[in-house]
């Protein structure tokens, strides 16, 4: 277990970029668990892989992929904008700011869904981003060749 899960985060009150902070790492210790229960372990690999899930154009084109589905709810939707239109005072690094809004946006509703203890719904959401990336989906929207 990670940290002391008993602490409770008050989301309603976090900005997006405090919900994408949050969801970043919420999302991250996902992938690196399915990675390595992949039986990947070494580290070119490891990192040539979670670049798939985790980079800021994978985000923007699992987000295409989340809208043509329409997989979110009306409340992701709106934690979704609230990291995307959050005001960040700190530079895309490798990418436009568009790119870097939409991966922001994307790592807000990981960060909801994290905080507010909604465990099932977050593993619905990276059981179906598993099957998009593995599957080569996002492969069409830009996150790799």
């Amino acid at each position: 277990m990670i940290g002391n899960m008993n602490e409770k985060i008050n989301y309603e009150q976090l900005n997006g970029l405090d919900l994408a902070y949050y969801g970043d790492a919420v999302y991250e210790v996902y992938i690196r668990q399915h990675l390595l229960a992949k039986g990947i372990t070494k580290p070119a690999m490891l990192q040539r892989e979670a670049t798939k899930y985790v980079s800021a154009k994978s985000h923007a084109a699992l987000y295409e992929l989340i809208q043509a589905d329409d997989i979110y709810t009306e409340t992701e939707k709106k934690y979704f904008k609230r990291g995307r239109n959050a005001n960040s005072h700190t530079k895309a690094k490798n990418t436009d700011v568009v790119t870097y809004r939409i991966s922001t946006g994307f790592e807000a509703v990981m960060g909801y869904l994290g905080a507010s203890g909604q465990t099932e719904r977050l593993e619905e959401i990276i059981s179906w981003i598993y099957k998009q990336v593995e599957s080569g989906r996002t492969v069409n929207h830009g996150t790799t060749k």
